[in-house]
């Protein structure tokens, strides 16, 4: 097993042996964020369970958390998760749309959409900035204030994931990359360089 970002490979155990496991199901390859996290694969598990809860109870479609994770990630300057949910964004949506949205564009959103981008970038770039009318607007795109909470709380916690991920040096896997439009790559001009 190689390096896990700035970490030494993870010890092996059940949890790890798992999350490894998934990737190659899913993926064909080890993630190198897994890496990470299989250094304490019950903490990935609890995150990815309570996000599970926040998409439920936002009532979330794929292409709407397409969007919130692009723009959180874009914000937030995170590469990797740019990239990937870039890549599922532009399966839903149009790989022109994908790009547009991780360069701070929104051409191609319906309204909903809009908002919960512009949302996402508002969480990320100043939580203490926003206001009244930021939380009218979605109202106004068709959320309620429990969904609000939920969709909120989506949004902190991919921050948290992603912050991890970044703060202990996991780069974008090459095999992400390769796979993806080229429109979706070209927009991501930040975070950490795609690893060999």
């Amino acid at each position: 097993m190689t390096d896990a970002g700035f970490l030494a490979p993870a010890a092996p155990s059940p949890g790890a042996d798992r999350l490894y496991a998934e990737d190659v199901t899913d993926l064909g390859y080890v993630m190198e964020s897994s890496r990470v996290w299989a250094h304490q694969p019950a903490l990935h598990d609890g995150l990815f369970a309570l996000l599970q809860q926040t998409v439920a109870a936002a009532g979330l479609t794929s292409r709407q958390r397409g969007v919130l994770v692009a723009a959180c990630a874009a914000a937030r300057g995170d590469a990797y998760c740019a990239l990937a949910w870039g890549g599922r964004l532009a399966q839903a949506a149009g790989a022109d749309v994908a790009a547009g949205v991780l360069r701070g564009e929104d051409d191609g959103l319906d309204d909903a959409e809009r908002a919960l981008a512009r949302w996402a970038r508002c969480v990320v770039g100043d939580p203490n900035g926003t206001t009244a009318a930021d939380v009218a607007d979605l109202r106004a795109a068709g959320f309620d204030d429990g969904r609000i909470v939920a969709l909120t709380a989506f949004v902190a916690l991919r921050l948290a994931f992603s912050s991890v991920n970044d703060a202990l040096g996991a780069a974008p896997d090459r095999q992400l990359a390769e796979g993806l439009p080229p429109q979706v790559v070209d927009a991501v001009r930040f975070g950490r360089p795609v690893g060999g």
